[in-house]
């Protein structure tokens, strides 16, 4: 049986999977003997705050802040965002810790990409993969590959030059880009690269002191000679083709990274892939599109849905009232949840109009649409830490 299928067969809610994921975090510190903090995003979730970004940064500061412990493992799963934040976190968890690792079983793309390169050990799953090094920097409206914008700027001055013009729709979109913005992207892409050079040496070749087969010794040339071999490599985009390219453990180990497969350990994989399947399970049952965690604190991050927000007023301890808008009609709905069985709850809010909320979290509109509820139970549960009676 799947891990997937196993939850689902214990039914359980947002509630008992976040009290999972703490359990297994605190089962993954003593296997390991360390420290894990989980960072991880719904890639999935069409959502700006996704990204890695400075918030981030002040969240993992302020969980890791009173700890006494001298080794961090971070599990990550990101589709990348802000180099600057990343570099904050960096420079923070090297200050505080004696050894950093890292942990991928999902995907760490990007500035994801270019925190685990700063780990004293890189440990993966067979499902885990990095990304090519890029800085994705924001055009207009839309987050964009500094690569792939410098790369079309680049094809449309050659064509200018081979043409002597440009096709209309082309000259128009050129003509709004600055030479300070061009130069910002350039720079983005340089501050990426330079980020592993320096990171690659001084953290994940620190302790290596001879190589594996002649047996030489390493100086500090060679670390920093083998760093750019692997930024090149990295920044191949021409070998990689997109910028949303998965790099797994055997494409990694070619380009000269040494990695810990966790595979090779049954008791640690059995954890790992847990707590991606947890996470997973909470992202497609709730709102939640961003969650940092310890054995013993979380910060959850929750989206609010497009148009008239959930209103959730808890009038008392075990009720929750909620007024939900059918998308298609716009017809608005009065529902009720209950903490405990008191079958008076249900006659004194069906007497007001009220719905009780549905057992299967499927609400039919008198216009036939269907809505799915099942975020809006993971949201209620997740905020009051209770589960609600059907």
């Amino acid at each position: 049986m799947g891990l997937i299928s196993e939850y689902i067969q214990k039914k359980f809610g947002v509630v008992e999977l976040e009290q999972e994921l703490m359990r297994l975090i605190k089962e993954y510190n003593k296997l390991r003997n360390s420290f894990l903090l989980v960072y991880s995003a719904c890639l999935e979730k069409p959502i700006p705050n996704i990204s890695l970004n400075m918030d981030d940064y002040y969240i993992i500061f302020d969980l890791l802040r009173n700890t006494g412990v001298n080794n961090l493992d971070v599990y990550i799963e990101t589709p990348g965002g802000s180099g600057e934040a990343a570099e904050e976190i960096v420079e923070y968890i090297h200050k505080k810790f004696d050894k950093v690792s890292f942990v991928v079983s999902g995907e760490a793309k990007s500035a994801g990409t270019l925190m685990v390169l700063c780990g004293h050990e890189i440990l993966m799953t067979q499902s885990g993969s990095l990304g090519p090094i890029d800085a994705q920097i924001r055009i207009g409206r839309s987050t964009v590959s500094a690569y792939d914008y410098m790369e079309w700027v680049e094809e449309k001055r050659k064509e200018a030059v081979k043409n002597d013009k440009l096709n209309p729709f082309d000259a128009t979109m050129v003509a709004q880009i600055s030479p300070g913005e061009l130069n910002g992207v350039s720079n983005a892409l340089s501050f990426a690269e330079d980020l592993v050079i320096e990171w690659l040496p001084k953290y994940k070749f620190k302790n290596w002191n001879k190589t594996e087969t002649k047996k030489k010794v390493v100086t500090e040339e060679m670390k920093k000679k083998r760093a750019e071999q692997i930024v090149k490599e990295l920044i191949n985009h021409k070998k990689w083709r997109t910028h949303g390219r998965s790099l797994k453990i055997y494409d990694l180990e070619n380009i000269g990274l040494k990695i810990s497969k966790i595979d090779s350990d049954q008791k640690l994989a059995d954890i790992v892939y847990r707590i991606q399947t947890v996470i997973k399970l909470i992202f497609h049952t709730s709102n939640t599109y961003k969650i940092t965690a310890t054995e013993k604190e979380k910060i959850i991050g929750i989206a609010s849905p497009i148009g008239k927000p959930v209103n959730l007023q808890p009038k008392e301890p075990d009720i929750v009232e909620m007024e939900v808008l059918c998308p298609k009609c716009s017809k608005h709905y009065k529902l009720y949840a209950k903490f405990v069985s008191n079958p008076k709850i249900d006659q004194d809010f069906q007497k007001r109009g009220y719905k009780k909320f549905p057992n299967d979290n499927k609400l039919v509109c008198i216009c036939n649409f269907e809505i799915d509820l099942t975020p809006l139970r993971g949201q209620i549960e997740s905020q009051t830490g209770k589960k609600i009676i059907d």
